[in-house]
C-alpha cells in the first residue's frame, strides 16, 4: 500500500504541472495526444504530436489506429501511429510524415481504436478508454 501511495503522489506532483498548462485538463488515467503542427514537404505531410501519458505507469509501446479523412470528410487512409514508449507525466513529441497527402487536403484525424498499448499493470483497455484528442491546428481531430 506504501509503494501505491507513494507512485500515486508522485504521478499527482508531476501531472499537476502539465494539467495546469493543457487548460485545466485533468490528464490523469488518460492519454493526451495533441496535433500540434502539421508541415508539407518532400511529398508528404508530416504530423506532429505531442502526446502525455497520465497513467501511473510508463507505457512500453502505444499504437493507434488511425483514420485520415481529406478535406471533403471522405477516408483518405487507415494506418498505424506508433506512439513508442511513453513515461509517465512527461510530454514527447512524435511525428509521422505521411506520403502522398498533402496537409492542405487533411480535413480531420480519426483515433478509430487501438491497436497496442504495453505497459505492465495497464489492462490493454485503459490506453482506449482514456484517449484524449485534441488539436492546435485547424485540423479536427478525434478518439
Amino acid at each position: 500500500m506504501g509503494t501505491t501511495f507513494a507512485r500515486l503522489l508522485a504521478l499527482m506532483l508531476i501531472l499537476a504541472p502539465i494539467a495546469g498548462a493543457a487548460q485545466e485538463t485533468d490528464v490523469t488515467g488518460k492519454v493526451a495526444v495533441e496535433l500540434n503542427t502539421v508541415s508539407d514537404g518532400e511529398g508528404a505531410c508530416t504530423l506532429t504530436f505531442m502526446v502525455t501519458n497520465g497513467h501511473p505507469v510508463d507505457i512500453d509501446k502505444l499504437v493507434y489506429e488511425t483514420v485520415l479523412f481529406d478535406a471533403a470528410g471522405r477516408v483518405d487512409r487507415l494506418t498505424l501511429f506508433d506512439f513508442g514508449a511513453l513515461p509517465v507525466g512527461r510530454p514527447r513529441v512524435r511525428q509521422f510524415a505521411v506520403p502522398e497527402l498533402s496537409c492542405e487536403g487533411l480535413g480531420r484525424v480519426l483515433f478509430n481504436g487501438l491497436h497496442t498499448c504495453t505497459a505492465e499493470g495497464l489492462a490493454q483497455g485503459d490506453c482506449a478508454k482514456g484517449l484524449l484528442p485534441s488539436s492546435r491546428v485547424e485540423i479536427e481531430v478525434l478518439g
